[in-house]
């Protein structure tokens, strides 16, 4: 049972909230607002999605790429965040689970994630 007064409030923060449907094993390309100092500007964050976990307003997601010299860059967002201007959807990948960490220890060819056919 949850308080009326604290659903509200989560449900204003979702309004207006534009957030496509994607899961675990799909390749996100996710917009974010950077502030330095007085200027803002924002940065494409290009990755697999390997995780989503809560609910609600405190909802997340990992986002792992790979960065320079083969070293796995992973970052947490919160789903709702102000500083999230948009999530694309790329590629929808074909996974039977609903947690990726598996890809950590994987290297190469062997991290691909076959993508999901539609018929």
């Amino acid at each position: 049972m949850r308080n009326r007064y604290i659903e509200s409030f989560e449900k204003a923060q979702t309004e207006g909230k534009n957030i496509p449907s994607f899961r675990a094993g799909d390749t996100l390309k996710v917009a974010v607002n950077i502030k330095e100092g007085n200027k803002e500007r924002i940065q494409n964050y290009e990755g697999l999605c390997i995780a989503i976990r809560g609910e609600g307003v405190g909802r997340t997601f990992i986002v792992r790429k790979m960065g320079a010299n083969s070293v796995g860059v992973e970052r947490i967002f919160p789903l709702y965040s102000e500083s999230i201007q948009s999530i694309e959807v790329l590629r929808r990948g074909r996974v039977r689970r609903a947690k990726l960490f598996y890809l950590r220890d994987l290297k190469g060819k062997a991290a691909r994630i076959k993508e999901l056919r539609r018929k």
